[in-house]
């Protein structure tokens, strides 16, 4: 078991050593942004949490302590005509192992013919992204898991199109106190398989590293996240100031109330001109025996708020 233990450790800190430098702008960026509401109302900062099956998209060794069998479904009403979702869905085999599937969609909706000119030629087309992955984990030492996902990504844009493999990879360490967890992942790291004419584009690679603390005393689960931290910009130390923050309070048994800050959406999107509460996030959670319905709200700017709203469903 120790072998195993540091193999993978090892494995881990080559590869995030190999892509550290790697570019952050290309088409696969839509797989940064898969997410649920509960994520989402915690700013993404989820890379250590449990319990949850739709974890697998920060951390696919967060699959080992979701729970057994179970499955998380978002839809995502974006800005303008944009809409996606995802579903994740786990299976838990005692000698086995836990195993997930994992799909995710967006539709840009439809645009319509323009010449050189700015005139209308009629007829129109669309735009569309997916992601299929499977994922498997296990227990690598006491309380420390390991996982990993294979993903197909595909995206269409009129009569062109591209497509790309990638992996996933990460660790859950859940600390004796039973309070707290640490998590770490490797995500998006890949290759492409065909170009979006004739271009070669690189994966958004990202290494994220996170904490999860439940208060003692007060029903709160405090969460920090650092992310993009293979993003090839700037100086190693200026990458951590990407970071997020979450909160989750628990009202009772069955309500939870969320309230999230990303520190790298407010530097890269908001407006120097009125930031307003960009960056910021919220949601609420209700559970009642095997369902789980959350809702979570994001803002990118005065004019681009997203709503998020998710199902869970213990099978």
């Amino acid at each position: 078991m120790q072998t195993r233990r540091v193999i993978f450790a090892i494995a881990m800190l080559l590869i995030a050593n190999s892509i550290a430098t790697k570019a952050a702008n290309t088409p696969f960026n839509f797989l940064r942004y898969i997410s649920s509401a509960r994520a989402a109302g915690l700013s993404g900062s989820f890379v250590s949490v449990t319990n949850d099956p739709s974890a697998v998209f920060y951390n696919p060794a967060s699959i080992s302590v979701a729970g057994e069998n179970n499955a998380s479904f978002t839809f995502l009403k974006h800005v303008l005509d944009i809409n996606s979702g995802n579903l994740a869905y786990i299976h838990q085999d005692k000698e086995l192992g836990t195993f997930a599937g994992s799909v995710a969609y967006t539709s840009y909706g439809s645009f319509d013919y323009y010449d050189a000119d700015g005139n209308k030629i009629g007829g129109t087309f669309g735009a569309n992204d997916l992601m299929f992955g499977v994922s498997y984990s296990n227990i690598l030492d006491s309380n420390l898991y390991y996982g990993v996902t294979l993903k197909f990504a595909y995206l269409s844009l009129e009569k062109e199109s591209t497509s790309a493999m990638a992996f996933d990879a990460g660790l859950i360490y859940l600390l004796p106190d039973g309070r707290s967890n640490l998590g770490v992942s490797v995500l998006h790291a890949g290759s492409q398989l065909t170009t979006l004419s004739g271009v070669r584009e690189s994966l958004p690679i990202d290494i994220r590293i996170g904490a999860s603390h439940r208060l003692r005393g007060l029903p709160l689960l405090a969460n920090l996240n650092f992310h993009h931290l293979a993003d090839g910009t700037g100086s190693f130390l200026s990458r951590f100031k990407n970071f997020s923050l979450g909160g989750e309070l628990y009202l009772g048994k069955y309500i939870q109330l969320r309230l999230g800050y990303s520190n790298h959406i407010r530097t890269k999107v908001a407006s120097a001109i009125d930031k307003g509460m960009t960056g910021f996030s919220g949601g609420l959670g209700i559970e009642i025996e095997s369902i789980k319905f959350d809702y979570g709200y994001s803002q990118y700017g005065s004019n681009a708020n997203m709503h998020r709203f998710s199902l869970g469903l213990e099978l």
